[in-house]
C-alpha cells in the first residue's frame, strides 16, 4: 500500500519525507497494559505493510522497551526507506524494583527509573543510550521531550527545566549533533503549544511533535504559534489527534479526553461535531485524523495503536476523503475557528 507523503526540507539538504500517517510507539512500551513481543511486532508489521514510514519513539516509552522493540523490527529495513525520531530529556537508569518509574502506567517493563536531565551531558548520554537500544546507524530527528506543565506540574517548574535546557547547554548539544550530520533535524515533543512557542522563540528548531493541541476540539495554537511555524518553515507532527480517544469513540459515556473521563462540555461539543459529520456521511474519526493535515505547516499525524486492528483503523482514517463542505458547516455552527485552514 502507498500512502501520501509530505516533504520537509527546511535546510535545503534533501530534508525528510514523511508519510501522512506515522507510528507513535508509546503503546508498544506496554502503556496501560502489557502486550507480547509477538503482538508488538505484528502491529509494526501491519503499519509497514500499510505504507507507514515514520516511526517515533522515546526512552520514556516502556523505560526503553519501545526502542528495543523497534530494534528488531527495523533491523532488516533499508535505512533510507523510513524516518526515525527519538527524544532526550530523561536518562533511564537501572534500579531496584521498588524504585521503578511508571508503576501503574508501564507494565512488564525493565527495572528502570527515569531521571530528568536537560544538560549538555544529559543530551549526549541519552542520545548514545538510544542508539544502543535502537541498533541503527542514525536517527533522523531528535526531540527535547516534555518541557511542559503537564509533566513538571507547574509553569514555574516547566520554566526551570526550559532554562536548564538552554543554560545547561542541552540545546547546544542538539545543535552540535545536527551540525555534525548525526541527525537531520531537532525539535520538541511537548503537550502544550505555548511551550513549543517559547522554544521556537529562544532557539532554531526544525519540527515540533505537538500532542493533542491542534485538533477538531482545540485550535488555540492558530493565534500565534502556528503562524510563527509557517514564517520559519518549522514542520508540525500532530500526536494525539483524537484527544485521548473521544474523537475516535465519539461522545459515549466514559469517553476519554486528555487522559481523563471527558467533562460534560467536551461531550456536548463532540456530540455537535459528530452530528455535522453524520450529515456529510463522514466518520468522526476520519475528520479528526484529516483535520490537522489541512494546515500547511503539518507534515504528519501519529495516532496511537497498540494492536493490529487499531493500526488498520488508523490506516483507514488516513485514506479517508472529507468534503470541504464539512469544514464549512463546522465553522458556520461555531465548532471550528474561522481562521482554521481547510485546504482551499
Amino acid at each position: 500500500m502507498s500512502l501520501k507523503t509530505r516533504v520537509w526540507d527546511r535546510h535545503g539538504n534533501g530534508g525528510l519525507t514523511f508519510t501522512e500517517i506515522g507510528f507513535g510507539t508509546a503503546p508498544l512500551g506496554n502503556l496501560y497494559k502489557a502486550i507480547s513481543d509477538d503482538a508488538a511486532r505484528a502491529t509494526l508489521d501491519a503499519a509497514w505493510d500499510g505504507g507507514v514510514r515514520y516511526f517515533d519513539t522515546a526512552p520514556l516509552y516502556g523505560l526503553g522497551l519501545s526502542e528495543t522493540r523497534l530494534n528488531g523490527f527495523l533491523r532488516d529495513k533499508p535505512r533510507d526507506d523510513y524516518v526515525l525520531s527519538t527524544k532526550i530529556g530523561r536518562l533511564i537508569q537501572p534500579c531496584a524494583p521498588e524504585f521503578r518509574s511508571g508503576v501503574g502506567k508501564w507494565f512488564d517493563v525493565p527495572q528502570r527509573r527515569e531521571h530528568f536531565d536537560y544538560t549538555y551531558d544529559g543530551v549526549m548520554r541519552s542520545f548514545e543510550q538510544s542508539f544502543a537500544r535502537l541498533g541503527v546507524d542514525r536517527v533522523d530527528i531528535l526531540y527535547v521531550h516534555d518541557l511542559c506543565i503537564f509533566t513538571h506540574g507547574t509553569k514555574e517548574a516547566s520554566d526551570r527545566r526550559i532554562d536548564e535546557f538552554f543554560g545547561g547547554r542541552g540545546y547546544d548539544a542538539m545543535i552540535s549533533l545536527r551540525d555534525q550530520g548525526l541527525i537531520k533535524a531537532i525539535g520538541g515533543g511537548v503537550n502544550e503549544w505555548e511551550v513549543c512557542q517559547t522554544l521556537a522563540e529562544r532557539g532554531d528548531f526544525d519540527l515540533f511533535l505537538l500532542a493533542g493541541r491542534y485538533t477538531l476540539l482545540e485550535q488555540e495554537a492558530l493565534s500565534s504559534f502556528l503562524p510563527l511555524c509557517e514564517a520559519r518553515g518549522i514542520g508540525i507532527v500532530t500526536g494525539g489527534p483524537y484527544n485521548s480517544g473521544i474523537l475516535a469513540t465519539g461522545a459515549r459515556p466514559g469517553a476519554f479526553y486528555n487522559y481523563d473521563p471527558a467533562p460534560q462540555h467536551i461531550l456536548d461539543r463532540v456530540s455537535a461535531i459528530e452530528a455535522v459529520c453524520k450529515d456529510h456521511g463522514v466518520r468522526l474519526v476520519d475528520a479528526a485524523f484529516q483535520f490537522p493535515l489541512l494546515h500547511p505547516a503539518h507534515v504528519c499525524v501519529i495516532p496511537g495503536g497498540q494492536n493490529v486492528s487499531e493500526m488498520e483503523a488508523n490506516l483507514k482514517a488516513a485514506e479517508a476523503r472529507v468534503p470541504a463542505a464539512l469544514w464549512t458547516d463546522l465553522k458556520v455552527k461555531g465548532l471550528m475557528r474561522e481562521d482554521a485552514p481547510t485546504g482551499g
